[in-house]
């Protein structure tokens, strides 16, 4: 399919253009343009663009303080340089698509998007040299024309490609990813500290169990995300990048300046952008670190599926009420409702980033032989993963941000479910050396409908001392809670 394909005029909905995101084709940039709108400076084409001028651009600078090159730039030329991609607009990402697709500047098409980029450098390069011509200005450059061999000089694509990636990863992950996570786990926080003390009937296997608190639930969710936060954050940290030429043996560097450490160059380099250092590679960057990085979003984003899940189950006990929306409709049908929508969205999109991740994470790491080129089309993929990702944390923050725990409803559950303190009671008996306190208390209340009474109906049959019926007498569902509201601290250690 080509890039000027038109709709047939029957299919066509008039009015509206490709660049409307009511036409786009993917929801991430139509229907939830919104809320993925923070990773475009990361994610999109026009990005990529500008982190493969960067990289050329530094790679320059760097190849003019080597004594071995013929070429040197002095602070200001430096400077003027480095605007390329510090001022990096709109018009430039559309100079460097029209060297690939269609030519432009004088330069035929190059059908290769990493070429466009080095003959855009040539463009503004040129411009440089002629912008002292009439006098206004002093000229960044000299003699344009004698940098161009030095443009991409020894490298492969995957050079570039390899580390603009992995600068544009990095940072959507740190500065969109990092923070929309903290965001939900803040939120977790505040509900954990809020409710620390209101009881609440678990449910193991979906059964009534032992009683816990809102907030000590809420605090469990905290600190595992917390934790696999963590992960997230050291594996971005490690993110790492080649440059070693077309095999990964430096073989055209060498041939051109046997005398220079290009490997030691190679790691300078690599490191001064932010990145770790692969020193060994095929052309190809082996991508485990990209691997582990997709890995650990989806440890966070396993813990929010979990959370999700929890919550939708919550709000259908009615544990959690909802905060109605003033003029949001619920259902089509049944204007009552108020439906747990942000939860059930956070779940599919998490559930789409996971399957992304995965297919990445595993897709990434081969290569045949030295190098193939199915991976270059399946990392263009890396933002939409992200994006799913972004749009379940910020559904699960609102969700958050929405529910009302229930206590009323929480405590009449637990007050009618007084089963729950026979595991306090057969413990209690056991402590005073009762040899068949479970039995007893399995008798009393497994399978059956229990109440208080015939709770202390057995605790005055007991051969105990009085101080001990006492202590079985005054125990109940919503003091049954042990340290739950004491363990919501541990979150913040």
């Amino acid at each position: 399919m080509t890039d000027d394909f038109e709709p047939t005029a029957d299919d066509a909905i008039p009015g509206l253009s490709r660049s409307d995101p009511l036409a786009a084709v993917s929801p991430l940039d139509g229907r939830y343009a919104g809320r993925t709108a923070p990773l475009s400076p990361y994610a999109s084409e026009a990005a990529l663009m500008r982190a493969r001028t960067r990289v050329e651009v530094e790679y320059l600078l760097a190849l003019g303080a080597l004594d071995a090159t013929p070429i040197a730039f002095d602070e200001a030329t430096e400077a003027a340089l480095r605007g390329v991609y510090e001022a990096f607009d709109a018009e430039d990402a559309r100079l460097i698509k029209a060297l690939e697709t269609e030519g432009a500047a004088g330069y035929d098409a190059t059908n290769h998007d990493v070429k466009a980029v080095e003959y855009f450098l040539r463009v503004r390069l040129a411009e440089f040299a002629e912008d002292g011509a009439d006098g206004e200005r002093d000229a960044p450059l000299d003699d344009a024309e004698s940098l161009f061999p030095w443009i991409h000089f020894g490298l492969t694509s995957e050079d570039v490609n390899n580390l603009a990636h992995r600068l544009l990863v990095k940072r959507a992950v740190s500065e969109v990813i990092v923070p929309a996570v903290r965001e939900v786990r803040d939120a977790l926080v505040e509900l954990a500290h809020e409710y620390r003390d209101a009881p609440m009937l678990a449910r193991t296997h979906g059964q009534p169990a032992t009683p816990t608190t809102f907030g000590k639930e809420m605090a469990v969710y905290a600190a595992r995300l917390g934790r696999a936060l963590g992960r997230v954050v050291v594996a971005n940290e490690d993110l790492s990048g080649k440059l070693a030429g077309a095999s990964g043996t430096f073989a055209a560097h060498r041939a051109a300046y046997p005398d220079v450490d290009w490997r030691g160059f190679s790691a300078s380099f690599v490191r001064g952008l932010g990145l770790e250092h692969t020193a060994l590679a095929t052309q190809v960057n082996p991508c485990d670190d990209l691997a582990a990085l997709f890995d650990a979003l989806r440890g966070v984003n396993d813990v929010l599926l979990d959370l999700d899940l929890d919550a939708w189950l919550y709000v259908s006990d009615r544990y959690l009420g909802q905060e109605a929306v003033e003029g949001e409709t619920g259902s089509s049908t049944m204007p009552h409702k108020v439906n747990p929508i942000d939860f059930e969205n956070s779940e599919g999109n998490l559930s789409k980033a996971n399957s992304d991740l995965t297919f990445l994470a595993d897709y990434v790491t081969t290569s045949r032989l030295q190098r193939d080129l199915s991976d270059s089309t399946v990392k263009r993929n890396v933002g939409a993963a992200l994006a799913h990702c972004l749009i379940g944390y910020s559904k699960t923050a609102d969700g958050l941000g929405k529910v009302v725990p229930n206590e009323t409803v929480m405590r009449e559950e637990l007050d009618a479910t007084p089963e729950v303190i026979g595991e306090a009671v057969q413990t209690i008996l056991r402590r005073e050396g009762d040899t068949e306190a479970y039995e007893r208390v399995k008798a009393l209340s497994r399978g059956r409908s229990v109440t208080l009474d015939d709770f202390r109906e057995l605790f005055d049959d007991l051969d105990v001392d009085d101080a001990v019926r006492a202590e079985l007498k005054a125990l109940s569902p919503t003091g049954y809670t042990g340290f739950a509201d004491e363990l919501v601290d541990e979150i913040d250690e």
